[in-house]
C-alpha cells in the first residue's frame, strides 16, 4: 500500500511580483508557486505597468524602492487608470513608517516589511485576494442588475407607447362618441401614461450612458436659438402658474449667437429639464435664463477654451445643502414633495459630462436655486463618444 502525497491545490489567481532584486523575485515566486498561484515577475516599474495594462493580474506585490519608476508611482498610475479593474496592491518595504503612509496614501491596500516572513506573506496575499474576489462579485452583480433594468426598461416602452396611441384614438372618437366624464378620465389616463413613459425613457437613457452604449451625434448648432425654442415650448406651463420666463443674452451673444459643436438633441434635453424643473418648483415670481461667453477650463486641456455659461435661476422653494450634495446622483431625490424619480438631473449631469462640461447648483431654502452649466463651444473630434 502506497501513500500519495497531496500536491498544492491549484489556484486560478494570477499574481504579479515586481522587484529589482532577482533574488527577492526568485524567493517570492517560489513561495507563491508552492501554494499553487500563477506568478509573473517583473524587475522594474515600466515593464510592470505595461504588463498590467495588457493583462491585468489579480494581485500586485510591489517593491517600494526601484530605479526609474518607484513603487509609489506605479501604485498611483494603477489607481488613476480608469480602464483597469480593481487590483489589490501589496507593498513590500524595508523602510520606516513614513514610507508606509506614503504608499497607502498613493492607493496601496496593504504592506509587508522586509525580510519577508513566509506565513505573513501568504496570509496577506490570501486576505487581499478575498477582497479582490468580493469586489469582483459585487461588480458582476451590479452589471447584471443594470443589464436587467436596461432590458426591462426597453421592454416596458412598447406597451406604454401602444397604450398611449390607443388612448388618443379613443379620445378622438375612433370607437364612437364618448361622454365628457369618460373624456376627462381618458385625458387623466393619457397624462399618467405619458409621465410613466417619460420616466421609462429617462431611465433607458441613463443606462445607455452608464453602460457606454450611448452614441452622440455631433453637429454645429445655434445654442441661443435652441434655448428660445425650449422656452416657447414651456411657456404654457409657466403661464398656468402665472410665472414669467426671462431670457437674457449677453451683448456678445446678441451680436454673434454662439454656435456650439455638440449633440443638439441631448443639449435640448438639458435645457428642457433645467427650465422645466425651475417652473415646477416655483409658485410665484420668475424663471431667468442667462447665456454668456466665457473662457472655461476643459478636462484634458492645458489652456482655457472658448465656452458658454448657461444659468437657470428660479425664485422657487430652494433646497438644503444636504439636497444640493446629492441632487445629481442617480435615484437621489430631494426632500421636497414635488421631487420626481431622481433621474432627470442625473441624466443632465451625464449629458454635460459627455460634452466635457460641468454643472453646479447654488440654492437656499425659500430663496430659489441657480443651476450653472459650463460648456465648451468647439468640442474636438477626439472628445466625441
Amino acid at each position: 500500500m502506497s501513500l500519495a502525497i497531496a500536491s498544492p491545490s491549484k489556484s486560478s489567481d494570477r499574481i504579479l511580483a515586481v522587484d529589482d532584486s532577482p533574488d527577492n523575485l526568485f524567493l517570492i515566486e517560489a513561495i507563491l508557486a508552492e501554494e499553487g498561484y500563477e506568478v509573473a515577475c517583473k524587475s522594474d516599474g515600466s515593464s510592470a505597468l505595461a504588463f498590467i495594462e495588457t493583462d491585468p493580474p489579480d494581485l500586485v506585490l510591489l517593491d517600494v524602492m526601484m530605479p526609474g519608476i518607484d513603487g509609489y508611482e506605479v501604485t498611483r498610475r494603477i489607481r488613476t487608470n480608469p480602464y483597469l479593474p480593481f487590483i489589490p496592491i501589496l507593498l513590500i518595504t524595508a523602510h520606516d513608517h513614513s514610507s508606509v503612509v506614503e504608499g497607502l496614501d498613493a492607493g496601496a491596500d496593504d504592506f509587508i516589511r522586509k525580510p519577508v516572513e513566509v506565513d505573513e506573506l501568504l496570509a496577506r496575499v490570501r486576505s487581499l485576494l478575498r477582497l479582490k474576489h468580493s469586489i469582483d462579485q459585487q461588480m458582476a452583480m451590479s452589471r447584471q442588475r443594470e443589464d436587467f433594468v436596461s432590458r426591462l426598461t426597453h421592454d416596458l416602452r412598447t406597451p406604454l407607447v401602444a397604450a398611449d396611441r390607443m388612448l388618443h384614438l379613443i379620445l378622438q372618437g375612433a370607437l364612437g362618441n364618448i361622454s365628457p366624464t369618460i373624456e376627462d378620465a381618458i385625458t387623466s389616463m393619457i397624462n399618467s401614461n405619458q409621465n410613466l413613459l417619460q420616466m421609462v425613457n429617462t431611465l433607458l437613457e441613463v443606462y445607455r450612458y452608464e453602460a457606454g452604449r450611448k452614441t452622440l451625434t455631433f453637429s454645429s448648432f445655434d445654442l441661443g436659438k435652441l434655448i428660445q425654442e425650449v422656452i416657447q415650448e414651456l411657456t404654457p406651463l409657466a403661464q398656468e402658474k402665472e410665472l414669467v420666463i426671462k431670457f437674457h443674452l449677453a451683448p456678445d451673444c446678441l451680436t454673434d449667437s454662439p454656435m456650439m459643436m455638440g449633440d443638439p438633441l441631448e443639449i435640448r434635453r438639458v435645457v428642457t429639464n433645467l427650465v422645466g424643473n425651475a417652473i415646477k418648483f416655483t409658485d410665484m415670481g420668475a424663471v431667468e435664463i442667462r447665456l454668456y461667453r466665457k473662457r472655461i477650463h476643459v478636462e484634458g486641456k492645458d489652456q482655457p477654451e472658448n465656452g458658454v455659461i448657461l444659468e437657470v435661476e428660479d425664485s422657487g422653494v430652494g433646497m438644503s445643502s444636504e439636497d444640493q450634495a446629492i441632487i445629481f446622483e442617480r435615484f437621489r431625490q430631494g426632500n421636497n414633495k414635488r421631487s420626481g424619480s431622481g433621474l432627470g438631473l442625473h441624466l443632465v449631469s451625464r449629458i454635460v459630462e459627455a460634452h466635457k462640461g460641468t454643472i453646479q447648483v447654488q440654492s437656499q431654502i425659500g430663496h430659489g436655486s441657480v443651476f450653472t452649466v459650463c460648456l465648451p463651444l468647439n468640442l474636438g473630434m477626439e472628445n466625441r463618444e
